[in-house]
């Protein structure tokens, strides 16, 4: 027979068992210096997409191999520009996008 001191301690270790799945998940969504949570990865999506779009509403830029990459707020430019003046003008309207912490310009000059 089950007295009520055995229930007491089930139902401990069952709300104990359930605490710790809940920590687990939670633990799941949070950042690492490796990894961005949740809210952080949707959060550079974000970044990324208006980064993306200034770059191709930019009238003064050919910006059409250049790709985005946002970590943390911390944007990577990759891919050609036509010339320095196009790889500088792409940094400058990266940096300008709001949300943007800092800008790697890794864009290579295209030779003609």
């Amino acid at each position: 027979m089950i007295t009520t001191r055995m229930k007491l301690l089930l139902l401990s270790i069952v709300y104990a068992l359930l605490a710790s799945m809940a920590v687990a998940m939670i633990a799941g969504c949070a950042a690492t210096p490796t990894q961005e949570s949740t809210g952080e990865y949707f959060e550079n999506s974000m970044i990324t997409a208006k980064v993306k779009t200034a770059l191709i509403n930019a009238d003064t830029l050919r910006s059409g191999n250049i790709s985005v990459a946002t970590f943390k707020g911390n944007v990577q430019l990759s891919g050609y520009a036509m010339s320095e003046t196009d790889k500088q003008r792409a940094e400058a309207i990266a940096k300008d996008v709001e949300g943007v912490k800092t800008v790697t310009n890794s864009i290579q000059i295209k030779g003609d």
